[in-house]
């Protein structure tokens, strides 16, 4: 039999792992690159000025920031004190009250029903057990509010990224993140807790104004998980696994100027029962 205290110094030890990859380089940077598809992904959730709403997994303050400047009452939490002081310092700039706080998604500091709306685009789905992320994304949100999602899909190009990354650095021991971006999967972890629950494959936009080599350079400098893979490598697999990033950006490019391309994802929108 598994000793209790053996498997929660194991997960302690996977959810430091976690929480450094997150903070490694600077999110801050390299989220500049993600706010076409964020206001995108907002346009359509159509927030009425004054609904409360709880950012899982907020980083830098990409989808909490436009949102409060559309009037709703934002908290935005994660685990990266690095991204919450850069979504602070921006919300500062913007002159909006807004609250970020540091908390894990698979335990949120709040009370029941505290929220007219739960969001999280690409945050929650990367906490190892999945099951308590849904359960507390369930919880915090109040009876006929609204989950809202962006996950991406084990066939976008973000999961061919991880992937590629895994050939030479092994994932951690938990479910993949990917899951979340799988409809029966989603169906089967919200369950019960919603009335309602619409799964959408979308499209994402990514643009650059370097060529591959240099979307390369960016994602091994400033996107934590990626600056810890090449961390985790000697030079001669460096070498090899900034090779492979550089073709599957190159044949995944679309512009002529630059580099641009769209990765899948589903945009998950749920009623709480």
């Amino acid at each position: 039999m598994t000793n209790p205290d053996d498997l929660a110094t194991a997960m302690a030890a996977l959810k430091g792992h976690l929480k450094a990859s997150w903070m490694a380089g600077d999110y801050g940077i390299f989220a500049t690159y993600h706010e076409e598809g964020a206001l995108e992904f907002l346009e359509r959730i159509d927030i009425e000025a004054g609904t409360s709403v709880l950012d899982v997994g907020c980083g830098s303050g990409n989808v909490a920031i436009p949102a409060a400047r559309a009037g709703a009452r934002v908290t935005g939490v994660d685990i990266a004190t690095t991204s919450l002081a850069r979504a602070r310092s921006r919300a500062e700039a913007a002159a909006l009250e807004m609250r970020f706080d540091e908390g894990d998604a698979e335990h949120l500091p709040y009370a029941d029903a505290s929220f007219d709306m739960v969001i999280s685009l690409f945050g929650a789905m990367f906490a190892p057990r999945p099951e308590l992320v849904a359960a507390e994304l369930l919880r915090v949100c109040r009876p006929g509010g609204r989950i809202v999602m962006g996950n991406w899909t084990p066939e976008s190009f973000n999961g061919h990224v991880a992937r590629t990354i895994g050939k030479y650095v092994p994932p951690p021991s938990m479910p993949s993140p990917l899951l979340w971006g799988h409809e029966p999967t989603i169906r089967e972890r919200l369950g019960d807790g919603v009335t309602h629950l619409r799964v959408t494959k979308r499209q994402y936009p990514f643009r650059f104004p370097f060529e591959p080599a240099g979307v390369v350079e960016l994602f091994s400098s400033h996107y934590g998980p990626v600056v810890r893979a090449f961390a985790a490598l000697d030079e001669e697999d460096q070498v090899s696994l900034r090779s492979d990033l550089e073709r599957l950006w190159s044949e995944h490019n679309r512009s002529d100027e630059g580099t641009a391309f769209t990765s899948e994802y589903v945009e998950v929108v749920a009623v709480r029962a």
